[in-house]
């Protein structure tokens, strides 16, 4: 993308390490700061739409949802003004900035943005036998934890496939997590929009509640954070769907199919062009891993915190 349009650069563009998917830079000019962010297109897990996503950014910033000004789409590129902020720790949240975030999601999901892409669900994959084996004889350093859990991966991908969503199906962010999150003066700001599109109402209120209201484990999972954000989103106007284990399915597959291309791209055993740098590939593997099979296990728990009070 020509970046010309956004001033004289006063100094070199920065990397800012740290992305999952993409590369992001700081570009500093007579403008302001701006924040250009080089997507992953080499090996994706599914279509990127950068304009749909772009025209539903802009809507969402012109209802004054709290995020960076969008400023430009290309094929490879996106442009947002530089927003500053504090980083969002992997901690439960205040209570008020919880229960903003689940308004923010009311508001969002009130829009008015046509988005014509319906979403094709695959079967989940079912090849974690021969990642395995892939591992084992290339000596990845988690070889053995992932032999170890294949019957877990397995049972995991069969979940996610029968667990019924009961809809509503909204247009909506689909990734509000802590490392998605800025605090500005104590309340949110909603960063990287790229996973945008059509997803089951209890899959998007489960998975920013969880994250919202837990550290790095699930041993300090706080049930009146969780209930913050849920309160937030009907003080905003939203409706709950009904209690279920499909508020835990997304979080689930996506964190299976998160695991799973960072395995791919481990086992391809060279430093990528675009996406997280091999050493964050690595350390996002074993946090599957690990982490997976522990949250799996505590299906019944998490169906508890949507009846706590």
């Amino acid at each position: 993308m020509d970046l010309s349009h956004l001033g004289t650069p006063v100094g070199p563009m920065v990397r800012v390490h740290g992305g999952f998917a993409n590369r992001m830079y700081r570009l500093d000019t007579d403008q302001g700061s701006f924040a250009v962010k080089e997507l992953n297109l080499l090996d994706r897990r599914w279509t990127y739409r950068a304009d749909d996503v772009f025209r539903f950014e802009r809507a969402a910033f012109a209802a004054g949802i709290p995020m960076p000004e969008p400023i430009a789409v290309g094929d490879r590129t996106l442009v947002h003004r530089w927003v500053e902020g504090e980083k969002i720790p992997e901690a439960p949240v205040s209570p008020a900035y919880a229960f903003e975030i689940g308004e923010i999601l009311a508001r969002l999901h009130a829009l008015d943005v046509s988005w014509t892409h319906v979403p094709i669900e695959d079967p989940t994959p079912r090849d974690w036998p021969g990642l395995a084996a892939r591992a084992t004889a290339t000596g990845q350093p988690w070889a053995g934890e992932l032999t170890s859990q294949v019957d877990t991966l397995l049972a995991i991908a069969r979940f996610v496939d029968i667990c019924e969503r009961p809809g509503p199906v909204v247009l909506t962010h689909k990734d509000i997590q802590p490392w998605n999150l800025l605090a500005r003066e104590g309340r949110p700001v909603v960063l990287d929009w790229e996973l945008s599109g059509m997803l089951d109402l209890s899959g998007e209120l489960g998975s920013t509640a969880l994250s919202l209201a837990k550290g790095p484990g699930f041993d300090d999972i706080r049930p009146a954070i969780f209930r913050s954000v849920l309160d937030g989103y009907v003080a905003g106007g939203g409706v709950l769907p009904p209690p279920g284990r499909s508020w835990f399915a997304y979080v689930i597959s996506g964190w299976l199919g998160h695991t799973r291309w960072n395995i791919l791209r481990c086992l391809a055993g060279v430093e990528a062009r675009t996406g997280p740098d091999l050493a964050l590939s690595h350390e996002s593997v074993r946090n599957g891993l690990r982490g997976l099979p522990e949250l799996f296990c505590r299906l019944p728990q998490l169906e508890a915190l949507l009846n706590w009070q």
